[in-house]
């Protein structure tokens, strides 16, 4: 079995599935084979998704929340992702990685799109980027796309927008919106994107969107009608301590371990348990 024959499953047990590229997307909408994503910000955490199987890890601006600890996406700057990325360059084998493009990096035009995009295949080794926005956004993605960097674009619920949006508001709902996510979306597909993030749109909207669209599309809370997922790693796996997004199904409780295990430390040094003789080097 080769890569082009079944682009997607059987991790990197399977010796024959090698790297994952951006025309593998396009094969596995063709097959209705579904695409998955996570976040990663780390080594670790990608060599981890990376054998089990995750098509693609998205270097996302949420590291601005998850990572570094801001109120919201938007302070995330280039030289903040850059290290990141690198790192989950270096744990990815099979997975596509994918960089994301921050705020303020990409808005002032294709020129500026462009010298980013440059910045993150260089200094990282990513595979591709991702910036925001459809209408707005479509000519500094043909840009970048024709310099021969893939774009997945993002539409919908933008989260480095959401001042304008007037807050995590779901989109393209109404004749209106839905009108408006269709035009983005056909915006980005014309301009060269090879995937398109939906994020915190209804769910038959985007089932709309991905019946009309060639490339795939991907749901961030835009329901199961589209050709893959992608989910942030600390929401997912339970390490987000507090509220998560109604779309967020958690498949372990992490949080939850490493606070009892700090807490089983403190004790077990406070008590004198830890370290025993087993943990002891000898003359």
């Amino acid at each position: 079995m080769t890569d082009e024959a079944r682009p997607y499953g059987g991790g990197t047990s399977d010796p024959a599935l090698k790297r994952v590229r951006t025309r593998h997307f396009r094969s596995a909408k063709e097959q209705g084979i579904k695409i998955t994503g996570l976040t990663s910000y780390d080594y670790l955490s990608a060599s981890i998704f990376d054998e089990a199987g995750v098509d693609f890890l998205l270097v996302g601006d949420s590291a601005g929340n998850t990572v570094f600890g801001y109120d919201t996406t938007i302070p995330v700057t280039i030289d903040e992702l850059i290290p990141l990325t690198a790192a989950v360059v270096r744990g990815a084998n099979r997975a596509l990685v994918v960089a994301d493009m921050p705020f303020g990096s990409y808005e002032n035009g294709p020129d500026d799109a462009l010298h980013t995009a440059i910045r993150f295949m260089k200094e990282t080794g990513c595979q591709a980027v991702k910036c925001e926005g459809g209408v707005r956004s479509a000519k500094q993605i043909k840009r970048i796309v024709r310099a021969g960097i893939p774009v997945m674009a993002h539409i919908g619920f933008t989260p480095q927008s959401e001042h304008g949006l007037g807050g995590h508001i779901i989109q393209g709902r109404g004749d209106d919106g839905a009108d408006q996510l269709l035009a983005d979306a056909h915006a980005v597909e014309d301009a060269g994107a090879f995937a398109v993030v939906l994020e915190m749109v209804p769910s038959e909207i985007a089932g709309k969107v991905t019946e009309e669209l060639s490339i795939p599309t991907i749901s961030v809370g835009a329901g199961p009608k589209c050709d893959g997922q992608l989910l942030v790693w600390s929401d997912w796996a339970g390490m987000t301590r507090g509220r998560i997004p109604r779309f967020v199904k958690q498949y372990a409780q992490i949080g939850d371990t490493l606070l009892n295990a700090a807490k089983a430390f403190c004790e077990d040094v406070e008590s004198g348990e830890y370290p025993g003789p087993e943990h002891e080097y000898g003359e």
